[in-house]
């Protein structure tokens, strides 16, 4: 049955409020990369010569990363996108009616589905941890409790019916968080509380009744629950480890850095360790150093910004006039244990530093672990860690130093159409597809720069400025990065960009003022060469800048803004969205990358009022689909006595962690 359409033109799907709090207002201002790269368009076409065997829209190959730190591996033979697959191979296998377009202030859920809450805002999470009172809160409660806005999920599975279950904490929202907020003059208390909100929790859940249900343990020991937050000490390991650059008064080594701040996205280790990204890092900061080129490039703030939380107020290292280096601190991938909360996190330098999205991990075929990661901001980058010595199955001290020497790369991408075939009106170049080759450029090789004028250390800290200088590619807001288990092609999450201009559109990039996003896909080939296609252009399917893979678009749900990806074990892409530009609410979506249905996009849920999709989460038996709420409510003239949202108990808005199974215990999406 052909889905409900939304043809009329809408604003973005940001509050006001969402953009001050998350990202301190990045898109009103400037652009930070200001390099003088090629966008994709202005490179010359310059095709592999194995193009007509590789082409990412191909598919199937099965190399998931380069190898060694010369990024030598052998590539698989591609496969026909448009052969049939079976269940079990990315080719569909989904039955289910689409939840249709809404503003309704709940989780909606196919029909013959269920859903509930797992863990909310404020829940105890350390055992002496006290019940959540919305008007007395105290940072001492939050250090022990769930915190705020909840962002990447993943849950390791102990046993079949247990779990240890790790959620992000991104930002915090003081507007909606507490009774007569003032920007101008927050209390003391308040600024504690936010500092505590922030980080991540583990908490142990288990199933109920052994179905699809999950619960929060909320008795006994709970050995394994714990917090980590803007306070919490940590370690840095790597290259850059003790760099003066990171050296502070409280830290004059420079291997002791305090805290993490906008945890976006993550990843998972083959180890059993989480990966966390620290991303819009520098709205936390005041007085950074207009002489300071890379406080530029950063957007790193040279006076108080108005409406700033002033965490200077309470932690004066945040105040960048009296302490230039802490922010150097910020900005990193931290590891950390949840099997071990004794355990101290560390932040991997051999990593870089940028505005983290993601950090999702594979083994390549000669057995090196490769990361793959995006830079969340306009015109920013791809990039991918391969490490120097190879993953070794149960040796864990070993395999735990892998992250620490590699090389870093950045991707550059080329397109395969003449320039004029990329016009900006979604139609497809003569070939038939938006596709084209790609190359990992070197950044840093543990101790060795590949980057003239730079140092290792200085690659690593100032990633961003050393990407610049290697020609890497301006993309239009690089978020997840996810390799699919079955094939192997590594998909990329491109949420928007409405500062592309006309004169800027490429193909890879194709829509001017990009306020849909759209989804990479790369397929890697010997080396450090790669092919890419764009399998997906979101939007209105009734705008005829939109492609699905070719799949017929009256068929398809309507999908704006793709965040966060995900895979199930058949290989199907599970897409959630943020700031949905179509005027109704954030969702989750699922998509065959390969059959007869690749492209067929369906809705399986939606989130409440004003609240994002994130996570999402695949059970290993696939009959449980977790996903993040975070900021419901969130829309501009909310607070707490006028809540735009309920959700999830009927009073203030609370983000939570959801979870959705099927009623008679089946597959998620069957």
């Amino acid at each position: 049955m052909p889905l409900p359409l939304l043809s009329d033109p809408h604003k973005g799907g940001r509050s006001a409020l969402t953009c001050r709090f998350r990202c301190g207002n990045a898109c009103a201002n400037d652009v930070a990369n200001r390099s003088e790269n090629a966008y994709f368009g202005e490179i010359a076409a310059k095709a592999l010569s194995r193009r007509g065997v590789l082409r990412a829209g191909a598919l199937g190959a099965l190399v998931v990363g380069a190898a060694g730190a010369a990024g030598a591996a052998p590539a698989a033979a591609a496969v026909d996108p448009e052969a049939t697959e079976p269940a079990g191979h990315g080719g569909g296998d989904l039955r289910f009616s689409p939840v249709p377009p809404n503003r309704e202030d709940i989780v909606k859920v196919p029909d013959g589905y269920q859903t509930s809450v797992v863990v909310r805002w404020g829940d105890p999470v350390l055992p002496d941890a006290p019940a959540f009172d919305f008007d007395n809160q105290t940072a001492e409660a939050q250090a022990k409790q769930f915190g705020y806005n909840c962002d990447y999920v993943t849950l390791f599975e102990r046993g079949r019916n247990k779990g240890l279950l790790w959620v992000n904490h991104e930002y915090t929202d003081e507007v909606l968080m507490f009774r007569g907020y003032s920007a101008a003059n927050p209390t003391e208390e308040q600024i504690k509380i936010a500092l505590e909100a922030h980080g991540g929790s583990v908490v142990e859940i288990e199933r109920v009744r052994g179905g699809g249900e999950w619960k929060l343990v909320t008795k006994g020991r709970r050995r394994y629950n714990r917090r980590i937050t803007a306070k919490t000490p940590m370690r840095f390991t790597g290259p850059a480890a003790g760099h003066d650059l990171l050296k502070t008064a409280a830290d004059p080594e420079g291997r002791k850095p305090v805290g993490m701040l906008n945890n976006c996205g993550g990843g998972t280790t083959p180890w059993g360790t989480v990966l966390t990204a620290e991303e819009n890092f520098d709205q936390y900061f005041i007085n950074g150093s207009a002489a300071n080129p890379n406080t530029a490039r950063y957007g790193i703030p040279t006076g108080v910004p108005s409406g700033s939380r002033r965490f200077d107020k309470v932690e004066e290292r945040f105040d960048l006039a009296k302490h230039p280096n802490e922010v150097n601190r910020f900005g990193w991938m931290v590891e950390i244990d949840p099997f071990d909360p004794e355990s101290t996190p560390i932040k991997r330098t051999a990593l870089g530093r940028f505005k983290h999205e993601a950090a999702t991990t594979s083994i390549s075929n000669d057995g090196h672990l490769v990361v793959y990661m995006g830079d969340d901001s306009r015109f920013e980058y791809i990039y991918r860690f391969v490490s120097k010595n190879r993953y070794i199955q149960g040796h864990d001290r070993h395999n735990r130093t892998l992250l620490d020497e590699g090389t870093l790369y950045v991707a550059k991408f080329t397109g395969d159409s003449p320039k004029e075939e990329i016009d900006g009106s979604g139609k497809l170049p003569k070939d038939g597809a938006f596709d084209g080759s790609g190359e990992w450029i070197p950044l840093v090789s543990g101790e060795k720069s590949h980057v003239p004028g730079m140092s290792a250390a200085e690659v690593l800290i100032f990633t961003r400025t050393a990407a610049d200088k290697v020609g890497a590619t301006k993309m239009d807001r690089p978020e997840d990065v996810e390799p699919n288990p079955v094939t192997g092609a590594v998909y990329v999450a491109l949420t928007n960009n409405s500062n592309r201009t006309a004169a800027q559109v490429d193909e890879a990039n194709p829509r001017p003022s990009n306020k849909h996003g759209h989804i990479l896909e790369i397929v890697e080939d010997r080396g450090t060469r790669f092919a890419w296609s764009l399998p997906l252009v979101c939007g209105d399917p009734n705008d005829p800048t939109t492609y699905f893979a070719g799949y017929d678009k009256t068929k398809v749900s309507p999908i704006s803004c793709p965040d966060n990806l995900a895979f199930d074990r058949d290989g199907n892409l599970w897409i959630s969205t943020d700031g949905n530009a179509l005027g109704t609410n954030d969702g989750l979506f699922v998509m065959p990358v390969r059959g007869r249905e690749r492209g067929y996009v369906r809705q399986f849920l939606t989130v409440p009022l004003g609240a994002e999709t994130c996570g999402p989460l695949i059970t290993n038996d696939q009959r449980s689909v977790f996903v993040a709420v975070q900021h419901p409510g969130e829309i501009d003239g909310a607070t707490p006595d006028k809540p735009a949202s309920r959700w999830p108990d009927g009073d203030q808005p609370r983000p939570s962690v959801a979870v959705a199974w099927h009623s008679r215990g089946g597959k998620i999406g069957s």
